[in-house]
């Protein structure tokens, strides 16, 4: 067995297997982390014992809550912009390792599954979901945008339901995620420790017999309002689409626009629309150079101070309505 601070690997029958291992804060990403999981996933790339690997997240609160938001944002006010690059170049090398690894990877997610966590699982050709998963993109609620390859991945799910994810960060839970396209099966909780036993034992062809029915999706109802209002070309217009929508589902997702920053809302729908002409290789490289000028902007220091250093879930946002961002500073941000 190999223990690194936050990471637990081993061999077990035909799988390797990794446990991030950091339950009280719920399995979120540092930067050793990132690199304790690249580093075995390339030690079992030729090891012929290893058939498959096996990614879990220690507890059942989640399977990874994300990167560790709050260090990136001191790394950035700081001035530690070498330490935030690499941060985000080891992230994103590490997604498309994944993304191409050459053995099944097969990712059980159980509890929050969340930005950073989404970019170990969403890459894999099989994700488990219980019902007790929880799959968001919640970036523009702490003025950032939905990276890991989000942007070459959100435009890919059906219809704008992808544009409706990342702009909103609402969450899709349990079998939901299965019709959303985050997860490719769906395991009860209860049974959960038995496949994951089995995959050991027989490999991937375990995950076709605990694969159960799934219930309706939960969005299905709103799929024709979600494709009308999200298909809209700024989000001035989705917003506009939403309000003259009379549903209690329009009027929640208008009030969701509304309370995260509006200017992250107006480069994540840039991001998200470039993302459709892209590989997953050159939107991760169209990401990490977003990185560079949306943290530098005020709304990612203030969004993360609201939302997870001081809690008060009151953010200054600048400007404070969607309708006052200028469409030049977008357009400066992705010129840079």
């Amino acid at each position: 067995m190999t223990t690194e601070h936050t990471v637990v690997t081993r061999r077990d029958g035909r799988v390797g297997r990794i446990l991030l291992n950091r339950p009280r804060a719920l399995n979120a990403l540092d930067l050793p982390m990132i690199r304790a999981c690249a580093a075995i996933l390339e030690t079992w790339r030729d090891d012929p014992h290893v058939h498959a690997v096996v990614i879990e997240g220690a507890g059942d609160r989640a399977f990874c809550a994300g990167g560790d938001i709050r260090v990136l944002r001191d790394a950035q006010l700081s001035g530690d912009r070498a330490w935030v690059d690499q941060f985000f170049a080891v992230e994103y090398a590490l997604n498309l390792t994944i993304a191409t690894y050459p053995k099944p990877y097969i990712a059980l997610i159980d509890g929050l599954c969340m930005g950073g966590g989404i970019g170990l699982s969403v890459h894999a050709p099989y994700r488990v979901a219980t019902e007790h998963a929880a799959f968001a993109m919640p970036e523009t609620a702490i003025g950032f945008f939905p990276d890991i390859g989000a942007t070459f991945l959100l435009p890919r799910l059906p219809g704008e339901l992808g544009t409706y994810l990342g702009l909103t960060g609402l969450r899709v839970s349990g079998a939901d995620a299965v019709h959303a396209g985050f997860a490719t099966h769906f395991t009860p909780r209860a049974r959960l420790a038995e496949l994951s036993a089995d995959l050991a034992r027989y490999g991937v062809s375990a995950l076709a017999t605990y694969n159960e029915t799934l219930p309706a999706f939960s969005l299905a109802d709103h799929r024709g309002a979600i494709d009308h209002s999200f298909s809209a070309g700024t989000v001035t217009e989705i917003v506009s689409r939403l309000e003259a929508t009379p549903t209690e589902w329009a009027r929640a997702a208008a009030t969701a626009l509304r309370q995260v920053s509006p200017s992250a809302l107006h480069w994540t729908l840039r991001a998200l629309r470039r993302g459709r002409e892209l590989t997953l290789k050159q939107a991760l490289d169209a990401e990490f150079a977003l990185t560079r000028t949306t943290m530098a902007y005020p709304d990612f220091a203030e969004g993360v101070r609201a939302m997870v250093v001081e809690k008060d879930r009151k953010p200054a946002w600048r400007p404070a309505r969607i309708e006052d961002v200028d469409p030049a500073l977008i357009d400066a941000l992705f010129a840079a």
